[in-house]
């Protein structure tokens, strides 16, 4: 009886999180240099600078979460009542060890958002169901959470570009300017 390779099997999920490790993985000079014609030595020595001046973060794999299950991913706005420090302070822990949870971050805009999250989740059912369990049993939840909106991305999905793409093509259209 042969075993068969599954996605989410321990020997994958092992490689995956060792692919997210500093220094795991590294670029491809031979193949930089086919699509850019630079010499070896400018490669190395602008990949050196971009990774001195934290504009180049690392590098790693880039995983389709919808094929391994998540097909959800949701967006919240939250209103947050900030004098409720030590309640807030307890929601953002919950959030840091939410495994579903890749974001959080302030925001400002029109309306009374101050709080975005990010969220990957296998169904709507299982995002409300978590939100019940892992938040709302916060002491104070309900005071601190002024107002929330959830939006789910679904298929299909009309553009999907890495920001990293994006901020490229951004500085090519760009007249010249210094950046560092």
């Amino acid at each position: 009886m042969s075993n068969q390779m599954k996605a989410t099997d321990s020997t994958r999920i092992s490689l995956l999180e060792a692919l997210l490790k500093k220094s795991s993985v590294q670029p491809n000079i031979r193949q930089i240099q086919k699509h850019t014609d630079f010499h070896k030595a400018t490669i190395k020595g602008s990949l050196a600078f971009l990774e001195k001046n934290e504009i180049l973060k690392g590098f790693g794999p880039k995983l389709d979460f919808r094929k391994l299950g998540h097909n959800l991913e949701v967006l919240t706005l939250l209103q947050v009542d900030m004098s409720k420090q030590k309640t807030f302070e307890k929601f953002i822990d919950a959030l840091e060890n939410d495994p579903h949870t890749y974001w959080v971050s302030s925001i400002i805009g029109p309306g009374n958002w101050n709080v975005i999250c990010r969220h990957i989740y296998t169904d709507v059912e299982s995002y409300h169901n978590d939100m019940r369990t892992r938040y709302m049993s916060i002491q104070g939840y309900h005071d601190l959470i002024k107002n929330m909106q959830s939006f789910f991305s679904v298929e299909p999905i009309f553009k999907n570009q890495s920001r990293t793409e994006s901020i490229i093509e951004l500085v090519k259209g760009e007249p010249l300017k210094k950046i560092i």
